[in-house]
């Protein structure tokens, strides 16, 4: 059984449409995107889903990062507008030792999905500066994309930019695995990959679950 779907800025309750109207309504944020969370370990099946879809990039590492799986996809949207944001999970070996993890999100402007997982109050990054040289870059679709870090509490490191004209967050755990993002990593969007991916999948991520 699937769990209810949540405000994708607050992780709180959200009232389902109803006859009066088709939208999703958090208490605290209005009318929002739902946001879907997965409990049961990813799967091929799973990843097809989520990309048949998805209206934003599903943002993958290829190749992988040595000793990284996949261990996790959700989304914001629903039925009637699909997924208007996507969260795909990794794991594997951080740079400095222990275990990294990375949560990619891409997403349209206002969803908020990728600043809470941030720790940001959001719903967006806000501007990126034009005066601040990028923080790192990654190709992102074949094209490269610069990325800037944004000031965050707690043990972890999040990047923002901007890719195939949606929000692109990359939020890892702890803080030192952001040098998995620095060290020339390639993106592709699963939409467009033209053949299935023999991906290696983990056990859930306690972040989406």
């Amino acid at each position: 059984m699937r769990p209810e779907p949540v405000c994708p800025r607050c992780s709180g309750r959200l009232d389902a449409p109803s006859l009066r109207s088709s939208a999703w309504v958090c208490h605290e944020h209005g009318q929002v995107h739902p946001f879907h969370r997965r409990t049961l370990a990813p799967t091929s099946e799973s990843m097809e889903w989520l990309v048949a879809r998805a209206g934003v990039p599903v943002w993958l590492p290829w190749p992988l990062p040595a000793g990284w799986l996949v261990t996790g996809t959700a989304h914001a949207g629903d039925d009637r507008t699909g997924a208007r944001a996507t969260v795909v999970a990794l794991s594997g070996p951080a740079p400095l030792g222990g275990t990294g993890e990375l949560l990619l999100i891409a997403e349209e402007p206002g969803i908020g999905l990728g600043a809470r997982f941030a720790g940001l109050p959001g719903p967006d990054a806000g501007p990126l500066s034009e005066h601040t040289a990028p923080h790192a870059r990654v190709h992102a679709a074949g094209h490269p994309t610069a990325l800037w870090n944004v000031e965050v509490d707690g043990d972890r490191v999040a990047y923002v930019g901007e890719a195939l004209g949606f929000w692109l967050w990359a939020v890892l755990w702890p803080d030192t695995a952001g040098l998995v993002v620095q060290d020339n990593l390639a993106l592709v969007d699963l939409r467009d990959t033209g053949h299935p991916l023999d991906l290696p999948f983990g056990a859930p991520s306690p972040r989406l679950t």
